[in-house]
């Protein structure tokens, strides 16, 4: 299976142009996904610098026939006009996609600091060796309070999904809203965490569980022991930062890291502001 992660900026490159087809081309070109992990996608926000108030879902959905779109908003507001303006998350799978999960992440006041609510989107994936649950995120970036709680939040419903996973199901209901689908505990979440590697709070999405769920393992730390991770942001801008540095990152479950085939970061491509991850996972 090959995944790609990527902060794709509302599909505005460095150049300042606003361009899904760009976007979908440079994934293709890398890897041929079979599973897309995008953040930063835009509905109806022509506020957006060089966004002409596009669907990006329908527009990037459009450039990749034959897979599956889920969508997750953090933010949802009126237009003006009888419409909304959304921004997001979103998956797109070649592989069958079973049931979707959307989940708001806390929002906890922080007085004088910019933010914005935020989503994380679980989606569970029919791979040739099983069913995986891919989850991505993009976790505040002024705030560390808000982003705390949104750490403590992402381990809450890997706890969770685990502990679904060993639940018995149900013979009660065979169909409708109450029928039981299975939510593997094995997983992949990738996300712009607006963390660096040292922060502590990347120590803690990595930390053991008390009920017994499987670790969570950086993906990059394990392909690549003992060397730095690349970094995926501020490669061709300074706007954020006087140095590159690595914000954006894929973690799999302790039970898929020995299936880790290669993880490689693409710091060539000017077609966000963040640069993609690439992940390969033995079937």
């Amino acid at each position: 299976m090959k995944l790609l992660h990527w902060n794709i900026q509302w599909c505005r490159g460095m150049d300042g142009i606003v361009d899904p087809a760009r976007i979908a081309r440079v994934a293709r070109e890398l890897c041929d996904p079979d599973v897309l992990c995008l953040q930063e996608v835009a509905v109806n926000f022509p506020a957006l610098a060089g966004s002409v108030g596009e669907d990006q879902v329908a527009l990037l959905a459009a450039q990749f026939r034959g897979y599956a779109a889920a969508f997750a908003w953090g933010v949802d507001v009126p237009d003006g006009a009888g419409g909304r303006r959304r921004f997001g998350n979103l998956i797109l799978s070649r592989l069958p996609l079973r049931q979707v999960y959307r989940h708001a992440l806390p929002w906890p006041a922080d007085p004088g600091v910019p933010s914005m609510p935020r989503a994380a989107v679980e989606a569970v994936v029919a791979t040739p060796a099983g069913l995986v649950r891919v989850v991505t995120t993009h976790l505040e970036y002024y705030s560390g309070r808000q982003r705390a709680a949104q750490v403590e939040r992402l381990r809450e419903l890997h706890a969770e999904a685990c502990a679904n996973a060993t639940a018995l199901p149900s013979e009660r209901y065979e169909s409708g809203p109450f029928e039981p689908f299975p939510r593997p505990a094995s997983a992949i979440l990738t996300g712009d965490l607006n963390l660096r590697p040292d922060d502590p709070l990347h120590a803690r999405v990595r930390e053991p569980f008390s009920e017994g769920a499987p670790r969570w393992v950086d993906a990059w730390q394990h392909a690549h022991l003992g060397t730095p991770h690349a970094p995926t942001f501020c490669l061709f801008g300074r706007d954020y930062s006087d140095a590159p540095y690595c914000c954006d990152y894929v973690f799999v479950t302790e039970d898929l890291a020995p299936r880790l085939r290669t993880l490689r970061v693409d710091g060539a491509t000017q077609a966000s502001d963040h640069q993609p991850v690439i992940v390969e996972i033995e079937d």
